[in-house]
């Protein structure tokens, strides 16, 4: 079977920029163009996460500058008006802060960061303290994984599993992260399988199966088996 999913500690960063709740506005954009990041998490005490101030929070400062609202124009955007005038990271932060723990998988995580459309999540132990930090560049890094390492995951976690008397008469090839494979298996049902559980290799991009059954078997054609 694949092996267990890669989950954020595997590729979350570690060396984390972050400020304390009374970091003033100015330091806090100095700290996100120095350091190129889109938000920072917001601390107190030894480390626990208690928010995070994002360049959204920022930008009501500077969008509603000299904007003139109607009443009910206020009223629809008090949030953003509070943001307006806040100085401090404390009150610009949004709270609670959206976090992942180390063991959540990147799966788990990228549909975190997509639901809430999220650049970056805080890394947070079981008591709130802060880990790490995992952007949508880190979750892309699974696709870094060599070709030769793909097929050899491939190889010893799907194929040997599903059709041990056949994985000498598969072929498998991986090129750029496409799982292409060929040959001959008895059962061609477990073809729809085999590509499923590819799939769920760290690194992989696509499958193409064309594996056909073997001739004279009951009931089978010999005709292709072919999944694109």
């Amino acid at each position: 079977m694949p092996e267990t999913p890669h989950v954020v500690s595997d590729v979350m960063t570690l060396t984390v920029v972050a400020v304390g709740r009374d970091a003033p506005f100015k330091e806090i954009v100095r700290t996100m163009e120095q350091w190129k990041v889109s938000a920072l998490p917001v601390l107190e005490g030894e480390g626990r996460v208690i928010g995070v101030v994002s360049e959204a929070d920022l930008l009501p400062k500077e969008e509603l500058r000299d904007t003139a609202m109607s009443p009910y124009e206020e009223r629809q955007r008090l949030s953003d008006l509070a943001k307006a005038g806040a100085v401090t990271a404390e009150q610009l932060m949004s709270t609670p802060a959206v976090t992942v723990h180390p063991d959540v998988t990147l799966a788990q995580a990228a549909r975190i960061m997509a639901v809430r459309h999220l650049k970056r999540l805080p890394v947070i132990d079981d008591e709130g303290m802060l880990q790490g930090v995992i952007s949508r560049a880190d979750l892309l890094k699974v696709f870094l994984r060599s070709d030769e390492e793909i097929e050899e995951e491939v190889r010893r976690t799907v194929i040997a599993y599903l059709f041990p008397a056949f994985s000498h008469a598969i072929h498998v090839n991986v090129d750029e992260g496409v799982v292409t494979l060929r040959g001959q298996i008895r059962d061609t049902s477990l073809v729809s399988v085999a590509a499923r559980l590819i799939r769920a290799v760290e690194g992989v991009v696509d499958v193409q199966a064309h594996l056909t059954g073997e001739p004279g078997e009951p009931g089978d054609t010999g005709a292709p088996a072919g999944l694109e």
